[in-house]
């Protein structure tokens, strides 16, 4: 086959009829449901509020296009589940792909200008964009809450090559970076995301970011409740004292050490004995005062002592909430956080964030934000659009496949632009119904 898009395909023929396939069938895009994110997007406003705060060095002169709607494309690229600069080549030219980005008149950008789009920013831009994820978060709320959970985890982004900053990481057993990912755990709204050095963050790492958006979030809301919820890496003293001294409760994993195992061994030992009683899972819960030599005071320690067909399995966790009833701290409160999981999967597996091969670490953590703003739209998006549609629990990967990917005919007339869905589109109803959350 050649690019002449006279060459004709023939196929089997289907009932003595022939089949025919050719490229003459005009402006068509596989990606039509992306006009429903983009009217959602309008609502959100994440696009516009991060190329504010963005700095332009380029000369006016030779500029064809604007940061906006570099933004713009690249994220919306990455939504749709094309996740490498290089795809820019080809959706340049997509008709959908340019009425999202607000330029029907002329090709949107290649893969060259992504990538100097890339590598184009300072430690202080990207330190904006990391403020203008924290004020999007604070703006999808109508009217501030009561509280807040604030989840806590970094995942593993293995490196294949001489990126800046990729260290070998033996728990698993790779070079790799570690990005920490701060959600709200009740909504699971992304509230940041900070590219980091493939190794566990220290009590002092964890409390720099944490007090930049703790204080940013006081600024609107000076009376929401903060709790910060996370697994036994982020129980650190620093991290302990920050959150005593500026009134945030917090719910951590714990490390089981010899003097805590000694301490709940009457427990252990009362589960095993009611297992072997009842021959059925047994979990009893305890607590007691601890402290560690690095710790500045006694803490609440937490104990779910548990002994099932494989043995024992015994769990900590250190709080400073005050409630008696343990087992709902821990099974309700601490195990809630299991749902990061979740959402850590849909911005990494989804949306392909771990496509991080730039050579500069800024320029792999302004990636980061991009696969970011492209969760940011989907979850707000899936939240406001699609609550009252069967896709109202859709993962990520199923909204593309039954929504964005839709096949459409584009055609650009002097005074409007018509997009023509298929006539056997399955889900003609819950696109109208998609299309009236959007614009309302």
């Amino acid at each position: 086959m050649t690019q002449n898009t006279k060459q004709m395909i023939l196929f089997k023929a289907i009932s003595h009829k022939k089949v025919i396939a050719d490229f003459n069938g005009g402006d068509v895009s596989s990606d039509a449901g992306l006009l429903f994110l983009k009217e959602s997007e309008s609502k959100n406003g994440i696009i516009s509020r991060i190329a504010n705060v963005l700095h332009d060095q380029r000369h006016p002169g030779y500029v064809k296009h604007d940061l906006e709607q570099l933004l713009r494309q690249r994220s919306y690229q990455i939504a749709s589940g094309y996740e490498d600069a290089n795809d820019s080549d080809e959706l340049r030219h997509d008709p959908i792909m340019k009425i999202v980005c607000e330029k029907t008149d002329t090709s949107l950008a290649s893969q060259p200008t992504m990538c100097r789009f890339e590598n184009a920013f300072s430690r202080k831009d990207l330190f904006r964009i990391a403020q203008a994820f924290v004020d999007t978060f604070i703006s999808s709320y109508k009217k501030p809450p009561k509280g807040i959970i604030l989840d806590l985890d970094d995942t593993a982004d293995p490196t294949h090559g001489n990126q800046q900053l990729s260290f070998f990481n033996a728990f698993h057993d790779s070079y790799c970076f570690m990005p920490m990912h701060i959600y709200e755990g009740k909504s699971g709204k992304l509230i940041t995301t900070i590219l980091r050095t493939g190794k566990r963050p220290s009590g002092k790492e964890i409390v720099m970011i944490l007090k930049r958006i703790v204080k940013r979030i006081r600024e609107s809301w000076p009376d929401v409740g903060i709790i910060v919820r996370a697994d036994s890496h982020y129980a650190c003293p620093e991290v302990f004292d920050y959150c005593d001294e500026h009134n945030l409760k917090f719910v951590l994993g714990l490390t089981g050490r010899a003097p805590m195992i000694k301490k709940a061994k009457n427990t252990t030992d009362k589960a095993k004995e009611l297992y072997f009683d009842k021959k059925k899972l047994v979990k009893i819960f305890t607590e007691f005062n601890y402290r560690a030599k690095s710790w500045s005071c006694e803490r609440r320690v937490i104990c779910k002592a548990e002994y099932n067909d494989k043995g024992p399995n015994t769990r900590f966790i250190v709080t400073n909430l005050e409630n008696n009833n343990r087992r709902m701290i821990y099974e309700t409160i601490y195990c809630g956080r299991g749902a990061m999981e979740l959402m850590i999967k849909e911005h990494k597996s989804h949306l392909r964030s771990d496509k991080t091969s730039c050579s500069s670490f800024k320029a792999n953590q302004f990636r980061l934000f991009l696969h970011s703003i492209a969760y940011v739209l989907l979850h707000a998006f899936r939240e406001r659009c699609l609550r009252n549609t069967q896709f109202a629990k859709a993962r990520f990967d199923t909204i593309r496949l039954k929504i964005l990917k839709l096949g459409a005919r584009v055609i650009f007339i002097s005074t409007k632009i018509k997009v023509h869905l298929p006539t056997s589109c399955p889900y003609q109803e819950e696109l109208y119904r998609i299309w009236q959350a959007c614009v309302t």
